[in-house]
Order: structure tokens, then C-alpha cells, then sequence
């Protein structure tokens, strides 16, 4: 059963003046891994952070740091998720993220499907 869909579009450039005009921004959207990756990653990891919180329904509280995007080892994003996002997840009975990540010409695009 469908818990949750959300999607997001991120305008790369917006995101990196967005990032240079306001020190310490990054590290409040973005785990230390996430800000190693070049800018279009990420923004495309911002964009999915906010995608979640459309599909998990967005509750006020949820922490950016609680929620980092990785790679499997076959390459496939996937959420790997504590604190205040964990339990929101718990909290809708969710058992599967889906989770689907894009950039090119400019854009950062995700989807997310939460499953129960």
C-alpha cells in the first residue's frame, strides 16, 4: 500500500548562490558525505530530502541531518534515515523507500514512493 509520494525540482544554480550566500547552510542541509559530492549531487540530495518530506506528509520537526542519501554498491540511491525522520517513518507503518534520483541540463529531479 501506498503511504506517500513526493517529488522535487531543484534549479543546480539557484542551489549554489542559495549555498555561497548563507555560510554554514550546507551543513545544515547536508551530511558531511553529501557535501563532498559535486554540486549537482548535491542538489539532487536536497531535492530527494525534501521529496520525503513531502511523501512522509511533511510534519514540522524533521531534522535535514536525520536523512542522508547514499549509493548501494550496484549504484542505486537509497535513504539511510535517524532521529526525527526515523521516527516519522515508524510512526506511518512505512517498510519501503523507494527512491529515484536525476540531474542534467541544469536540474536536479527525485521521486519518492513510501510503501507499507
Amino acid at each position: 500500500m501506498i503511504v506517500g509520494i513526493g517529488t522535487d525540482l531543484c534549479v543546480i544554480e539557484r542551489f549554489k548562490t542559495m549555498l555561497e550566500r548563507r555560510p554554514g547552510l550546507a551543513e545544515r542541509l547536508l551530511t558531511e558525505g553529501e557535501r563532498a559530492l559535486s554540486i549537482e549531487s548535491q542538489a539532487a540530495r536536497f531535492a530527494a530530502k525534501e521529496a520525503l518530506a513531502k511523501a512522509l506528509g511533511s510534519p514540522g520537526g524533521m531534522r535535514w541531518l536525520d536523512c542522508e542519501v547514499i549509493k548501494t554498491d550496484d549504484g542505486e540511491p537509497r535513504f539511510v534515515t535517524s532521529g526525527s525522520v526515523a521516527a516519522r517513518i515508524e510512526e506511518l507503518g512505512i517498510e519501503t523507500i523507494h527512491l529515484s534520483i536525476s540531474h542534467d541540463g541544469g536540474f536536479a529531479t527525485t521521486m519518492v514512493v513510501c510503501e507499507r
